[in-house]
């Protein structure tokens, strides 16, 4: 049986267990200007140090003008190369793997009326983008196609409408993450590898298992699961037919449906606070990696804590 604290690898790199820290955006931590902070730094320090197995650094701007808010951290010049290997470096020091997820939050307008030429532009830019994460460092890329930013509003039916190469069909909404994927291949390799945090519902869960499916055939290493952009028109569990006995979060549930339908590993994400949660998750098979983010800024030693409790139940159990 798979525990929550086994050693794994993806590919080359060694992960202590699967329990993984999600991208979570610290904008506390960081000025405008997008530079990596000592404060920044120190948390993914605190967070290594607390036997974490993988990091998944937060969302890093591949554009000025694609920031989510005026302090997230960026990567649209090799400017922010040094400070972004700062974190690279520090989790190696506790050798702890580490993507870093790149990420356009996209426009409010409907992104069928987004030029042609604006989204090839911005297409260029996630390219040059993925350079400079290898150049810092770090052991793989996560792509950020889900919550409604760019890469989400492109997978969308609902929010795609377009009629041109990046919209029309299924395989033209994808465009966008199909050639973005193709034209960097060359960087990947066992060493260095590729993630995409997808919208489980995109609108509905029978789109993310699409998505899915389609993104493991391009090549993808790993998926993270989290939730898309909704269907207006219909209450978030109207839209995913979670059985009653389900004890987590829905965004968690697609996570699990959609590990059953592909053969790469599966992070499922949200409101897991609990070792015994996560723990769950792990020995029945449901997910491969499990996500804290909350759970994890309340107490950057969380994995450390979750084995503590983990062996004394397992202890329990054999009285």
């Amino acid at each position: 049986m798979a525990t929550l604290f086994d050693k794994v690898s993806i590919k080359n790199l060694k992960l202590k267990n699967r329990i993984v820290l999600p991208p979570l955006v610290r904008f506390s931590m960081v000025g405008t200007d997008g530079f990596v902070t000592d404060k920044v730094v120190e948390w993914y320090r605190d967070v290594c140090a607390g036997g974490v197995g993988l990091v998944i650094v937060e969302a890093s701007a591949v554009a000025e003008d694609g920031k989510l808010r005026d302090n997230q951290l960026g990567i649209w010049d090799d400017k922010f190369i040094e400070g972004l290997k700062k974190i690279a470096d520090t989790c190696h020091e506790y050798s702890v793997p580490a993507l870093i997820q790149l990420h356009h939050a996209g426009f409010k307008e409907r992104i069928k009326d987004v030029p042609e030429t604006l989204l090839d532009d911005i297409l260029e830019k996630f390219k040059l983008a993925f350079v400079r994460a290898k150049k810092a460092g770090f052991d793989g890329i996560e792509i950020h196609g889900a919550h409604t930013y760019l890469i989400s509003q492109l997978n969308s039916r609902i929010w795609n409408l377009r009629e041109d190469k990046y919209g029309g069909t299924f395989e033209k909404r994808m465009f966008f993450s199909k050639k973005l994927i193709e034209d960097t291949r060359y960087l990947f390799d066992d060493n260095f590898i590729l993630g995409y945090r997808m919208g489980g519902n995109e609108p509905e869960l029978q789109d993310g298992i699409e998505i899915a499916k389609y993104l493991e055939k391009l090549g993808i290493d790993l998926l993270h699961v989290s939730s898309g952009t909704p269907n207006p028109d219909m209450k978030q569990k109207e839209k995913i037919d979670i059985p009653e006995d389900f004890p987590l979060d829905w965004v968690i549930y697609m996570g699990t449906e959609i590990k059953k339908r592909v053969n790469i590993p599966v992070i499922g994400v949200r409101k897991i606070k609990k070792e015994r949660e996560a723990s769950w998750l792990i020995e029945n098979n449901l997910l491969d990696f499990v996500a804290v983010g909350r759970a994890m800024i309340a107490r950057p030693n969380w994995a450390e804590i979750a084995e503590k409790e983990y062996k004394r139940r397992d202890a329990n159990k054999e009285c």
